[in-house]
């Protein structure tokens, strides 16, 4: 059995994500930052969301929780180690653990950097990764709270998942990040590829995500720095690029 993944747009760049268990119907929602738009999709999906599941704290991940817990009954998962400063959790869960999206299982997954704290959530039946403000295509999360360590941590436990993976993220990033990128490694040709297609879907107003993880393997410098310290020098460029 397998889950379908949906993007929700909200806010003005951020992506939720719904999730359906196609045995039973079962439907998650993942990182709700807005509660209007995240409840008009659930309602024309058909009218249901048993579960929200968050990677983080920040507020533009988790301030439409308790209206879509209102609206629904859903029942809220995040991390343990974060449940100190995230919306009331009726599940607390910890790396290596399971959840259940009806017949449909994930495995939670530690992802530091970004934030102390946050978690992704793999469903290989369905080929799914909510991976929240980790790895964005083409790019990764800025280190608020974790070291280039952490995050380098928390990408080689991605790199190994199946090129198939649709990689679902938090923000709609990638043309930003694809020009930075392309400063990095500017005769990837993959990446040059990959460029033009995302200045092709934003100009027709279309999505950049999911993106499948092979593809990310291939163009992402962050995904390939081979060292911390390599990632850690490549972010800091990023912090303050203005392309």
């Amino acid at each position: 059995m397998a889950v379908t993944v949906q993007a929700v747009p909200c806010l003005s760049d951020n992506y939720a994500w719904m999730l359906r268990d196609a045995a039973t119907g079962t439907v998650a929602i993942c990182d709700p930052g807005e509660a209007a738009p995240v409840i008009a999709a659930l309602e024309a999906a058909g009218g249901r969301c048993d579960i929200i599941l968050l990677t983080h704290h920040h507020p533009d991940h988790v301030d439409g929780v308790e209206g879509v817990r209102a609206r629904f009954g859903a029942k809220v998962i995040g991390a343990a180690d974060d449940a100190h400063r995230l919306p009331k959790l009726d599940q607390a869960v910890a790396p290596g653990d399971t959840v259940a999206i009806g017949a449909t299982t994930g495995a939670v997954i530690d992802s530091p950097g970004h934030t102390l704290g946050h978690v992704a959530y793999h469903f290989a039946e369905g080929g799914v990764l909510l991976c929240g403000d980790t790895l964005f295509s083409l790019g990764c999360g800025r280190l608020l709270e974790g070291t280039a360590e952490d995050m380098f941590h928390a990408l080689a436990l991605l790199k190994p998942l199946p090129d198939e993976t649709l990689v679902c993220c938090g923000h709609e990033y990638t043309q930003s990040n694809a020009r930075f990128a392309l400063t990095v490694e500017p005769e990837n040709e993959a990446l040059r590829a990959r460029a033009a297609a995302v200045d092709a879907a934003r100009a027709a107003g279309q999505p950049t995500l999911p993106v499948a993880l092979g593809l990310e393997k291939a163009t992402n410098p962050f995904l390939r720095a081979a060292t911390a310290a390599e990632l850690g020098r490549i972010r800091s460029a990023k912090d303050t690029f203005r392309g």
